[in-house]
């Protein structure tokens, strides 16, 4: 039996992989230039990917874009909701009067508001 090369290059795909064992393991680095943090959306979205789509989140994690993806869609859904909250706010009169004059009032409507923000921002851009 001939003695197996200890790294080797894959022209079709372009990547080297490392004898480990008896066996060729990929090298694959993850780009370390983006230190953004993934929140909420971003989270909610891989959740979604991993039940929906595992192809999609297999190939961004392979090409070394889901964290960028991920940090990307956070910040846009988080935009979009503060948007979306201050509109409903506005349209709605929930004001700074309305706040010193009823507190509990204030609350129960900004619940309401960003509860429904949220619940677009799911539809939207998170189960999508």
């Amino acid at each position: 039996m001939s003695e197996l090369k200890p790294r080797i290059h894959d022209d079709a795909n372009g990547l080297d992989y490392v004898l480990v064992g008896d066996y060729h393991i990929p090298v694959i680095e993850l780009p370390e230039d983006d230190d953004r943090l993934i929140g909420k959306w971003g989270r909610m979205h891989r959740a979604y990917l991993e039940e929906v789509n595992p192809l999609l989140l297999n190939h961004l994690t392979l090409t070394g874009r889901l964290h960028t993806y991920l940090a990307d869609l956070d910040e846009q859904a988080k935009k979009r909701c503060r948007m979306l909250i201050q509109q409903m706010a506005d349209v709605e009169g929930v004001t700074e009067g309305l706040k010193q004059r009823s507190q509990w009032e204030w609350v129960r409507a900004m619940n309401s508001i960003v509860s429904r923000a949220e619940e677009i921002i799911q539809e939207e851009m998170i189960y999508r």
